[in-house]
């Protein structure tokens, strides 16, 4: 038995189109993660988990990289690493690396997550409980 054979949509004696880009002018050329990370000089020791809230205590300076301020003007009110993440299309550890040198600049504070309790005090429980059978 032999294998099917594959047709071609474009007959082999015409070349093939040229691949979509963009116009003239418009070249883009995306910076290497290192580069938008910045140099790795000195340790970083700030702990980020993805569900830590960053909070902006400035406006961005005129030195600040553009992901730098970018960050700055997402967090007029508080985001977590992750959505920081998702919307700068950048992975945790390049946003986690831009945070820590942000927090050690002062320009960002992080504060906890909000944590629910897990299981309701009894004693409001059982108030709702004997609330609803009243009624």
């Amino acid at each position: 038995m032999t294998p099917p054979q594959r047709r071609r949509r474009q007959p082999r004696d015409q070349p093939l189109p040229p691949p979509p880009g963009p116009g003239p002018g418009k070249q883009k050329n995306p910076e290497r993660l290192f580069v938008v990370a910045g140099p790795d000089g000195g340790e970083r020791d700030g702990d980020l988990d993805l569900v830590a809230l960053i909070v902006a205590r400035a406006d961005p300076p005129p030195a600040a990289t553009p992901e730098q301020s970018a960050l700055l003007r997402l967090t007029t009110t508080p985001l977590s690493v992750a959505e920081l993440s998702a919307y700068l299309n950048l992975p945790f550890s390049v946003i986690t690396v831009l945070l820590t040198d942000m927090l050690a600049a002062g320009l960002v504070t992080v504060r906890a997550p909000i944590v629910r309790q897990t299981v309701a005090d009894r004693s409001i429980l059982e108030a709702v409980m004997h609330g609803l059978q009243r009624l």
